[in-house]
């Protein structure tokens, strides 16, 4: 079978809009948000409001003159203490990949950790795809978040004929 360079482009820039669309994105999740990191916050709040995933990132944002992040040991951070700290950062716009399903903790080395300049991020594995609960429940509720391509639903299905129609040069897309 013969196709033309024209459908094989088609195919392709399909390919490739289909696996942009399946990527998963990672969520920078910005210390303090608009107010950044800063004394007299309150980072627990602000934690408590966010859920961490493997593979996100957790941003500082600060004035590099001022302050200062340190990753610490719960010791560290409960008697705000850098002794024992196991990495900081410096440059008042620091990226911190979450690589690990853990507890981190993080504070402010000079002093300003007794001023609230502390956090603690638990990090989760990503859910498996066979305990997708968007996949499972039925809801009727106002903020449940639309899922592109659900575990099993109709977005991976609709993928995977997408796929093998350009694989096996099917005609009929």
């Amino acid at each position: 079978m013969l196709i033309s360079s024209t459908s094989n482009s088609n195919h392709l820039i399909l390919l490739c809009f289909l696996l942009i669309l399946g990527t998963v994105t990672a969520t920078d999740h910005i210390v303090g948000a608009n107010k950044g990191w800063n004394p007299g916050i309150n980072y627990t709040l602000w934690a408590n409001n966010q859920t961490f995933y493997v593979g996100d990132l957790i941003s500082f944002r600060y004035q590099k003159t001022q302050y200062n992040v340190f990753e610490v040991n719960q010791t560290g951070y409960d008697n705000c203490t850098t002794e024992g700290a196991t990495r900081n950062w410096t440059s008042g716009k620091d990226f911190i990949p979450l690589n690990k399903a853990k507890r981190y903790y993080f504070i402010c080395g000079n002093g300003q950790c007794f001023n609230g300049m502390k956090v603690s991020v638990l990090v989760h594995t990503l859910p498996s795809p066979t305990a997708s609960p968007v996949a499972n429940q039925t809801s009727n509720s106002s903020d449940a978040s639309p899922s592109v391509l659900t575990p099993g639903g109709v977005g991976l299905r609709a993928l995977v004929v997408a796929l093998a129609s350009i694989w096996f040069g099917s005609g009929w897309m």
